[in-house]
């Protein structure tokens, strides 16, 4: 049985809590590209426009290394949502006192493979 040749992209450093895209992402993962942008673009999240993003690099990396791929026939097969670093900032309160507010950020990594059909038409 041969493998099947996974294409990727990764961005880093976005300011968004990962806790707040991994829901966006779990709605997505495991679908056909077309219908994962399709449902990605009627999500009123921030974090659907960042995976929107990520995703569309994704396919346009699959299409550049294999000329004959297309839109159609990609699938998402896996999207990670990781922890990135903290930005501590000081958040001035009454008395005298501060609170520290944590700016969290998240690294996006998308992963599509070419989608294979079987004669009888299911996914394989």
């Amino acid at each position: 049985m041969t493998e099947r040749v996974t294409y990727r992209a990764k961005t880093k450093f976005l300011v968004a809590s990962p806790t707040k895209v991994r829901p966006v992402a779990n709605v997505v993962k495991c679908k056909p590209y077309v219908r994962a942008m399709a449902l990605l673009g009627h999500l009123p999240h921030k974090g659907a426009r960042l995976i929107s993003k990520v995703m569309k690099s994704a396919a346009s990396n699959a299409i550049d290394r294999d000329k004959r791929l297309d839109e159609e026939r990609l699938f998402v097969r896996d999207i990670q949502i990781d922890e990135g670093p903290r930005l501590k900032r000081l958040w001035c309160r009454g008395r005298g006192r501060g609170d520290v507010q944590l700016k969290r950020m998240c690294h996006i990594t998308v992963v599509v493979e070419e989608s294979v059909r079987t004669k009888d038409g299911s996914k394989g």
